[in-house]
């Protein structure tokens, strides 16, 4: 049976020495959020998940959700933990104060959000969907839509969704069919079908909140005529009360390869009264808030399933017993010696270790700027802030999730074939880390976002938020003979991807279809380069903290970047490569061959 403790040594190892608590301290209504309270916030949301949630894990994606005639009923437990969880308060962790919530930082709930992927993937889909909501409920909504929904949804009693997705458009929405017909004073009537609408339909609160793209009737056509709507459930009535059934329904759920205790749903719109959220014909506007949000929390999706696999797996190497260490046997007293023994099962282990902490180190690093561009008192930091984070979700959508199941292929593999059958837990970590590289935008749609938008945006504005920092670390450092084991592999790696962004801009400007064939491989050599920028740093403070009662920890620290910058970093030159290598020899490839 699988096993699961929150990694909380290692998320305050992030928060308080890598990235400086004193930023986000620093900022306006967060003087009172000292490292202590987060640790005391991430030591309970530990506990609970990894007693009330990852229990669930094995049994929900067993049992799944069932549909009956309009009906979901999620697993066993699912409504009782759900109840415990929003009783404790964790739905109003990051909620405006103003309607019920804490009003923590971004990077709270972030942390939070990788603890619950870890313990129950599934779960964390159904709250996490009601925070990007009350997002962009709250950034576009009126106040008196603001006053009616937001307090129900930010204290869990009623779950947002989102609903893009139909079966003729899935990332091109200028395709939708949905109908909005206006009634006067900002409501509409609703028709239409909606599907793979996640927790779309469930019975773990009293109403559904979704938020609707759709067309007025006298829109113009493509993605310039969608608008948003709210559209509840059940009618809520001016007190806030609940009123009869809306005109919503679940036509089916579908059936998944992972996530089975989370609903994945078709929607239906049967003239459901809604309201106008933010202005007509400017949908996508106020969705990509909420889109935006569920891009960054993916990636915390596979960041949260890789460190569970990387669990498992290291617990599972130190337990078998195969076979004796090429050098000779280590364990002489027992009849074959542990597989942590062996140099193929460490590379994996530590490919699955460098991953998983330099991953939570980059999205530490986003949700830092996240909150300052949201807080920061001075105009011009605001947009820095935003820049970086812009920049940088989807490459954290992106290269999270990709690792995300790189790491659970892994943890399989250290498994043998014990990790094949469904008992040991490892094959539903590679089921459900599957989704994160496709809903949300699929990976690749993430990388020509990366290349086609954010690369030359403001003239490469966005880009020298990464660039300057890297290049001013580089520079800083490089009389530190102590550290030129990681430096030298970085700033080959960052000077191919300098390359690489250049000779894209010149190619990409006479040829719009290098951009695309370069792009996921761009997004890749991007993400190494992130990493590689963040395990220097880590191996810094390691190399300063090598004496005391966690000298192991530290050690591991600069064990770990320099395996990563010895085995995995050299993977930017073939990456470097095949980007200057052009499109040629995809797009000329004759299409009745394939």
């Amino acid at each position: 049976m699988p096993g699961y403790m929150a990694p909380l040594r290692d998320l305050c190892f992030v928060y308080r020495e890598l990235l400086d608590p004193g930023v986000i301290q620093a900022l306006p209504g967060y003087e009172e959020v000292t490292p202590e309270l987060v640790e005391s916030i991430l030591t309970a949301a530990g506990r609970f998940c990894e007693q009330q949630l990852f229990p669930l894990n094995r049994s929900g994606d067993e049992q799944g959700c069932l549909f009956d005639q309009g009906r979901v009923v999620t697993p066993s437990g699912f409504r009782e933990a759900y109840n415990a969880f929003t009783e404790a308060g964790w739905t109003t962790l990051q909620g405006d104060p103003g309607y019920g919530g804490q009003g923590l930082p971004k990077y709270v709930n972030i942390m939070l959000e990788e603890i619950i992927s870890s313990a129950n993937f599934s779960f964390g889909l159904y709250p996490g969907l009601t925070g990007g909501a009350c997002s962009a409920i709250n950034a576009y909504a009126s106040d008196a839509l603001k006053r009616r929904f937001l307090p129900k949804m930010v204290a869990g009693e009623w779950s947002g969704t989102m609903c893009l997705t139909e079966p003729q458009c899935g990332t091109d929405l200028g395709l939708l069919r949905t109908r909005a017909e206006p009634l006067g004073n900002g409501r509409y009537l609703l028709h239409g079908s909606k599907m793979f609408i996640t927790a779309g339909e469930h019975d773990l609160t009293e109403n559904i909140i979704h938020l609707v793209l759709a067309r007025t009737p006298d829109a113009p056509g493509g993605i310039g005529g969608v608008t948003l709507f709210l559209v509840p459930k059940i009618r809520v009535l001016d007190d806030g009360t609940l009123g009869r059934p809306n005109g919503v329904s679940c036509g089916s759920i579908e059936r998944k390869m992972g996530i089975h205790a989370c609903s994945t749903c078709v929607i239906n719109f049967d003239a459901a009264e809604g309201y106008l959220v933010g202005e007509l014909n400017r949908g996508m506007a106020a969705m990509f808030v909420m889109m935006n949000s569920e891009r960054l929390a993916v990636g915390i999706q596979g960041l949260g399933i890789a460190e569970a696999a990387y669990q498992n797996a290291v617990a599972y190497a130190r337990e078998r017993l195969q076979g004796r260490s090429p050098s000779g046997a280590k364990y002489p007293d027992k009849p074959a010696d542990p597989i942590l023994v062996h140099p193929d099962v460490r590379r994996m282990l530590l490919t699955m270790r460098a991953y998983v902490e330099g991953n939570r180190a980059l999205s530490g690093w986003v949700a830092r700027e996240l909150d300052r561009s949201l807080r920061h008192p001075d105009p011009q930091s605001r947009r820095e802030a935003a820049d970086f984070v812009a920049l940088m979700t989807p490459v954290v959508k992106a290269f999270m999730t990709d690792s995300g199941f790189e790491v659970a292929n892994l943890g399989m593999q250290v498994f043998g074939g014990h990790g094949y059958i469904r008992e040991n837990g490892m094959e539903q970590y590679v089921r459900d880390a599957r989704v994160a590289q496709i809903y949300e935008g699929t990976n690749g749609i993430q990388a020509m976002d990366l290349v086609g938008r954010k690369m030359p945006a403001h003239a490469g504005r966005y880009l020298r938020r990464f660039f300057h920092p890297v290049s001013s670390y580089l520079e800083e450092k490089r009389s530190d003979s102590g550290m030129q084991r990681l430096l030298l592999p970085l700033a080959s790696a960052f000077g191919r991807l300098q390359r690489a962004t250049v000779w894209l801009a010149a190619e990409g400007a006479v040829n719009p279809e290098e951009a695309g064939a370069a792009a996921t491989e761009y997004l890749r050599l991007f993400g190494l380069v992130a990493l590689g920028y963040l395990w220097a740093r880590m191996a810094e403070i390691g190399f300063r903290r090598q004496d005391g009662d966690e000298a192991v920890f530290y050690q591991a620290k600069v064990d770990t970047a320099r395996f990563y910058c010895e085995r995995i970093l050299p993977q930017s030159g073939a990456l470097c490569a095949s980007i200057m290598a052009g499109s040629a020899g995809m797009m000329r490839f004759n299409d009745k061959a394939f």
